[in-house]
């Protein structure tokens, strides 16, 4: 399973990128206006920073304006993918631009019948969302297991990408359900390489070794 940074800051997109652990990255109009700055330009250095994919979502509900921002999109760098709501008139938009081989990512999928369309529609890329099911006190874990499953009985190309990730756990069980890929915070990434047990062995390994040190003299 990949694992993709959620956000559009540049300072955090580099820090997790010095872990060697970062496979791209996914951006919203909620992350990317909280930033301040020129979309086109924010997406042109986070795509300078990162060498995998990196999710630029439009904001039209119309097809063809969807599309006048898609193009735009796709000509800022080659790893940009062209993010689109999953209602009709971005499924359209993603079957054109599929047709163009431009690279798409169907966002805002809550259950598996729209998964099912954003395939047909030639999605690169399906964005299920887990946490916001949760919130609601459904179950986006069993959502994700279940679009998975149909991906895997009918040949689907389209990848899943498990998105609104809010817990370390929430990853597991992503990669357990079977997701090619999964989009998180760097919250949750920090969380991911936290344990306990290991700042305190960390702590007494290196006592040990001082100790060790002022006995040799």
């Amino acid at each position: 399973m990949k694992l993709f940074l959620d956000t559009a800051n540049l300072d955090e997109i580099a820090q997790i990128n010095r872990w060697g652990v970062l496979d791209g990255v996914t951006t919203n109009p909620t992350l990317a206006a909280k930033e301040g700055r020129d979309f086109a330009s924010m997406i042109k250095d986070i795509c300078a920073e990162v060498s995998g994919d990196v999710s630029a979502e439009v904001v039209s509900t119309d097809t063809s304006s969807m599309l006048d921002e898609a193009h735009k999109l796709a000509d800022i760098a080659d790893n940009v993918v062209i993010k689109l709501p999953l209602i009709p008139a971005g499924l359209a938009a993603c079957s054109q631009l599929s047709s163009e081989g431009i690279r798409t990512n169907v966002t805002l999928c809550f259950s598996p019948t729209q998964a099912i369309l954003a395939a047909k529609a030639g999605a690169t890329y399906v964005s299920p969302f887990l946490g916001r099911l949760d919130d609601i006190a459904n179950d986006g874990i069993a959502l994700l297991t279940e679009i998975c499953e149909i991906f895997r009985v009918q040949g689907y190309e389209t990848e899943v990408l498990a998105a609104s990730l809010r817990s370390p756990q929430h990853v597991a069980q992503a990669a357990l359900a079977g997701a090619d890929i999964a989009t998180l915070p760097a919250k949750v990434f920090e969380q991911m390489v936290k344990h306990p047990l290991t700042d305190i062995g960390l702590e007494r390994f290196l006592a040990d070794w001082d100790a060790y040190l002022q006995a040799m003299g």
